[in-house]
């Protein structure tokens, strides 16, 4: 029997870099304050933080997202506006910021994100990274329904979104920071 991409780990581990004319203490301040990320993510339209001291390991964000019809239109995704809960994983100022997306019923899960910043000179190289671990309970709902060779063809299109998502945000602030 053949085994299924969901079983696969990690399910995802996309991400990209940027060189940016800023310095690590600017770009940190932007990246790890989720409530910026309204101005270069390509779905988070703003939110607002429901526990703890924004930027603070253990901190929770609630986010509204926004999701166009055209984003693998095929298959059965949330469109329009949703929201998710963001908590705080790591934070080591002017170097790294991590957080990581809870499920609908609040649990954490292996979905992560990641900003990474390496001073180059004048300039720094901003990585952003997402990974998730085993197939997430949404994965899994939107496959629900489908034959292995869509849960396929859906993971690969998902992934080519995630990279092009992270290469536009990563361009968003470049533009934002270099402003």
């Amino acid at each position: 029997m053949e085994t299924s991409i969901l079983d696969q780990r990690p399910l995802f581990d996309v991400g990209a870099d940027i060189r940016i004319a800023a310095g690590a203490k600017e770009i940190y301040e932007a990246v790890s304050d989720l409530p910026r990320h309204a101005e270069w993510s390509t779905e988070l339209r703003g939110g607002e933080w429901i526990s703890g001291t924004p930027g603070e390991v253990g901190s929770i964000y609630r986010g509204e997202n926004f999701r166009a019809d055209d984003i693998v239109e095929w298959a059965p995704l949330i469109r329009g506006i949703w929201h998710t809960k963001s908590e705080v994983m790591t934070t080591e100022p002017n170097h790294r910021f991590r957080w990581r997306i809870h499920s609908k019923t609040g649990e954490p899960q292996e979905l992560i994100w990641t900003f990474e910043i390496t001073p180059d000179g004048d300039e720094c190289v901003v990585a952003q990274k997402f990974w998730m671990g085993w197939a997430s309970p949404g994965i899994h709902d939107i496959t629900k329904d489908m034959a292995e060779p869509e849960k396929r063809r859906f993971i690969t299109e998902w992934a080519a979104k995630l990279e092009n998502d992270i290469q536009l945000t990563l361009e968003r602030i470049k533009k934002v920071l270099e402003a």
